[in-house]
């Protein structure tokens, strides 16, 4: 029995650098690269696997589809929908592919703010040669404490990087009880705001859902100290940009 892979349209020149590859690993199977909706509901009819984002209507044409791999880690609003989710594939996600990456990110603007590595970037292209004025301080890490809401893949690591140049960190997570071995201290969402005044940086890692969106409102920038960072590498709709503003 010959396996069949369906890359959903619109096509990209990453899926012609793929299919070769895949060829290579899956030799047995059949891929096909369909360029249009009505191209691809053909191709679907006997697919077993499947890469991007579907439709009701393309989701109708494929009777034996096993699996769905969603072409982002946390996929957009309206991803999932009620003929998929009532349809026996299972989906999978791109998740904790980035913790390396995205960790390091964090850690990188971490050490750029706490340094104010971008404020002397300026004054060099300037040639201005001064120290910085009040109330530009320096953060000294070892003695520093971290918050991070979130403590999946990218949250984990995070910590184990920040744990080790010597701060403090705290976790905040809505569905993990047991605490990573970097953590220091572990709460859940209801603890939110009692944590964030303890805080020198609070990182955001959350995806966007209900419960989520505007979680960092006014009500939590005024508990945060006025010289703490905030990072939200998460979406951005976690956030209340005019309220973030106005911090």
């Amino acid at each position: 029995m010959i396996n069949k892979f369906v890359f959903l349209p619109p096509q990209s020149d990453l899926f012609a650098e793929w299919i070769p590859r895949l060829l290579d690993s899956a030799p047995g199977w059949d891929i096909a690269a369909p360029e249009t909706d009505a191209e691809a509901k053909l191709e679907l009819e006997n697919a077993d696997a499947a890469f991007g984002t579907m439709t009701p209507d393309l989701i109708a044409c494929a009777p034996n589809l096993r699996w769905l791999q969603a072409p982002a880690a946390a996929p957009d609003a309206g991803y999932y929908f009620d003929e998929l989710i009532a349809h026996e594939t299972k989906v999978t996600n791109f998740r904790e592919i980035y913790n390396d990456h995205i960790s390091v990110q964090i850690l990188t603007y971490i050490l750029s703010f706490t340094k104010h590595s971008h404020l002397y970037r300026d004054f060099q292209r300037e040639r201005e040669w001064h120290p910085l004025e009040a109330p530009h301080h320096e953060i000294f890490l070892p003695e520093s404490t971290v918050l991070i809401i979130g403590i999946g893949g990218i949250g984990t690591e995070t910590a184990r990087l920040c744990k080790a140049i010597g701060m403090q960190v705290i976790g905040i997570d809505a569905r993990r009880e047991e605490k990573p071995e970097w953590v220091d201290d572990m709460f859940g969402p209801q603890s939110l705001e009692d944590q964030i005044p303890k805080a020198d940086f609070v990182v955001l890692t959350i995806p966007h859902t209900p419960e989520t969106e505007g979680l960092m409102d006014s009500s939590k920038f005024t508990l945060m100290k006025d010289s703490a960072l905030f990072i939200n590498i998460g979406r951005g709709m976690t956030t209340k940009l005019d309220d973030l503003n106005a911090a």
